[in-house]
């Protein structure tokens, strides 16, 4: 087997990526945008020691769980990796990959998952969900201002106004822009010559209430013409916050730390059940509102709160998931290393009228070593980054010994790690429950309840 070999193989197998694998001769072949029961013709791309990467090229017999995606640029955007797979066979997908990689790097039994994991929590309507979206701009061919998205692992701009799983009202909000821009002749950065002054923008939509922001990120300190810009913007419906982001630096990272507010508040409201939160610009927010209300209250239920419970929130945010549990609790810490959320966090627990949460901004692995000597804690909740929970914190966990540990993870193979050390350290896996907070993308969040043994 070499590169540019024409093969047929059967898919067998998904990766964590969401690529197809097929095995030719015992030898693994990783095969892009193909799924479990499709026969297909591939060309060899690269090939390994003991494995080779594969482009599809013709799909000779697809899998029954096949379907054509609605996106009409789902293969080039690569966004939503699984577009072309049943949303059913999605989720069965997902739930086998928590499981899998649960047992595999967490050392978890199989006969204690079976105990323990409940159901993925899917949704009704898989589309429409995501209330933010950050679309760059670039120069067509032809030297024309366009809108996209990148394609996975590139800057290849893949040119969509529309993207299937943002909110409707991001398409009117790109047309007045890209509009403006055009007739006004603002050009897009370019990364190599570092030119040019539109890199991006930001659009939020609050699910609940309907409220509208749009944030450009420029490489400058104005914006030209930006009077007719915020006029034909406060023509659409919702529109609440117009703010500009100040980035000139020669940087991957899409927001400036400069945000200047050019009309409206400087911030959206949104709901999750019956609590309310203010969103600026640079706030951290889940995108899917309508599964991290389930996602929220699967985490209440798991820490089964009476009223007299002392907690700690790690990596709390902007307070989301701190004022559901102050409301229920007796009294809530909430830790977080950037400062602006948590100012944003104290904002929204006085907005929610919640006052038995005391917040740090600090590192939590700086933080949270500090207060070991309190024993009085009865409940951690942990709803770390993708690299998991830092060794330190883990430490201070087991020392502080708490009755319950909920950990809310956008990550099985750290989930997994993690787990795998509270197990080791005194800690039993009670309950799991997959939650499909991304439809169509192969990314899966959890929720976990640990119990000191």
């Amino acid at each position: 087997m070499k590169k540019n070999d024409i093969v047929e193989v059967e898919i067998t197998d998904c990766g964590i990526n969401g690529e197809g694998i097929g095995k030719l001769l015992g030898f693994p072949l990783f095969i892009k945008d193909a799924l479990i029961g499709d026969t297909i013709q591939a060309r060899i791309t690269k090939v390994k020691k003991n494995y080779a990467f594969a482009r599809l090229e013709k799909i000779i017999t697809p899998a029954k769980e096949r379907i054509t995606p609605p996106c009409p640029v789902a293969a080039p955007c690569g966004g939503c990796q699984i577009q072309a797979l049943s949303y059913p066979a999605q989720l069965t997908f997902k739930e086998k990959k928590v499981k899998d990689v649960l047992m595999r790097l967490g050392k978890i039994p199989e006969d204690l998952l079976e105990q323990v994991m409940e159901p993925i929590i899917g949704m009704n309507e898989p589309y429409r969900y995501r209330n933010k979206a950050q679309y760059p701009f670039g120069t067509d061919k032809e030297g024309n201002l366009i809108a996209g998205f990148y394609a996975g692992r590139t800057h290849h701009l893949v040119t969509t106004d529309d993207c299937l799983i943002g909110a409707k009202e991001n398409k009117d909000v790109l047309d007045v822009i890209l509009r403006h821009a055009r007739k006004h002749h603002i050009t897009a950065y370019d990364e190599e010559t570092r030119t040019g002054l539109l890199r991006h923008v930001l659009i939020r939509k609050g699910t609940h209430t309907g409220e509208i922001m749009v944030c450009p990120v420029i490489n400058g300190k104005t914006y030209p013409k930006v009077d007719s810009l915020i006029e034909e913007l406060t023509k659409l419906p919702g529109m609440t916050c117009i703010a500009l982001s100040i980035n000139t630096q020669n940087t991957n990272v899409i927001m400036g730390e400069e945000i200047q507010t050019l009309w409206g508040t400087p911030y959206i409201t949104d709901k999750i059940g019956d609590l309310e939160f203010r969103l600026s610009p640079l706030s951290f927010f889940q995108v899917n509102s309508q599964q991290t209300e389930k996602l929220y209250q699967k985490a209440l239920d798991y820490a089964g709160l009476t009223g007299n419970e002392t907690i700690w929130d790690i990596y709390c945010g902007i307070g989301t998931i701190t004022c559901f549990l102050a409301r229920k609790a007796k009294q809530v810490y909430g830790i977080e290393v950037i400062p602006e959320a948590i100012e944003d966090a104290k904002e929204n627990a006085k907005l929610n009228n919640i006052d038995n949460i005391q917040f740090y901004a600090q590192k939590a692995e700086d933080e949270l070593p500090k207060h070991k000597e309190d024993k009085k804690t009865d409940i951690i909740v942990v709803d770390p980054p993708r690299k998991g929970l830092d060794e330190k914190v883990l430490e201070t966990i087991i020392y502080m010994e708490p009755k319950k540990i909920v950990y809310v993870s956008c990550d099985p193979a750290t989930l997994a790690r993690d787990i795998n050390y509270l197990r080791e350290h005194g800690y039993e896996l009670k309950h799991l429950t997959p939650v499909d907070m991304f439809p169509h993308t192969v990314h899966v969040e959890s929720v976990v309840l640990l119990s000191r043994v």
